[in-house]
């Protein structure tokens, strides 16, 4: 049975990593679907105001029919996914802890069907890997990078280091690739860090994961693969995909 995970994306910028993802695990026999949509974002900017619009709900569910109608992978009946994500990490983190959760309750509410977030997906990964620690290295600038770091705080996992990169928009972000991503993850590592953390959904990620965890020498979680691997927890799918990472090893969860 294949599991259907829809994600609601921000905007254009990384989306590509969804469709190499999605190839990425059934080559491995995942039977997985990963469609995705794109939100109007609005204001491209890691700035906590337009961030708050981009996250506000209206904005987020007005493609959800998109994901939700019928369609012929379900034979015309039911929807066309099992489970939503806003695929996004600073649009979610960026309300706090218990704005976030309400904003996946209200998702999830308009959707009729299980729904979270990438913020949520990074708590959730660090949990499952049974780390303590962890270091985050950023693409947004400091204040922003803060914010997830308190997030991550409130939910009860301790932040070792945290360190911002001053990218304010999405669109420069999409244009990094793997020499990009390595030296992100080096300079954002630290010796008390037990994983390190790069939470940007519009940071191209999937095709280098398990590199850079054999350069840090240690579990990496990027957003795009969080945020998938959260989608398919929602369904109870558990799938095995070294490629991707410890979070995705059979030992990892």
């Amino acid at each position: 049975m294949v599991a259907t995970v829809g994600f609601l994306y921000p905007g254009y910028s990384a989306e590509d990593d969804y469709p190499r993802l999605e190839a990425m695990l059934n080559e491995v026999g995942a039977g997985v679907r990963l469609p995705l949509v794109h939100t109007d974002i609005g204001t491209d900017a890691h700035r906590v105001e337009a961030l708050l619009e981009m996250g506000s709900v209206d904005r987020i569910t007005a493609v959800l029919g998109e994901l939700t109608a019928s369609d012929g992978a379900t034979g015309g009946k039911g929807t066309a996914v099992d489970a939503v994500v806003w695929a996004c990490t600073s649009a979610s983190f960026v309300f706090g802890h218990e704005g976030a959760l309400e904003q996946v309750r209200r998702l999830s509410a308009a959707a009729g069907l299980p729904a979270s977030s990438t913020s949520f997906a990074f708590a959730r990964a660090v949990a499952a890997l049974g780390v303590s620690r962890v270091a985050v290295a950023a693409t947004y600038p400091d204040d922003v990078a803060g914010l997830f770091a308190d997030f991550l705080k409130a939910a009860e996992i301790e932040v070792v280091a945290t360190r911002g990169s001053g990218i304010i928009t999405a669109a420069e972000v999409g244009t990094w690739g793997r020499d990009e991503v390595l030296r992100l993850a080096e300079a954002g590592d630290d010796p008390q860090a037990d994983a390190v953390l790069l939470p940007d959904t519009a940071l191209h990620t999937a095709a280098w994961v398990a590199e850079v965890e054999e350069a840090l020498g240690k579990p990496v979680l990027t957003a795009n693969q969080v945020t998938v691997w959260e989608g398919l927890r929602l369904l109870g799918h558990r799938a095995v995909c070294p490629a991707l990472g410890t979070l995705f090893s059979a030992d990892g969860v």
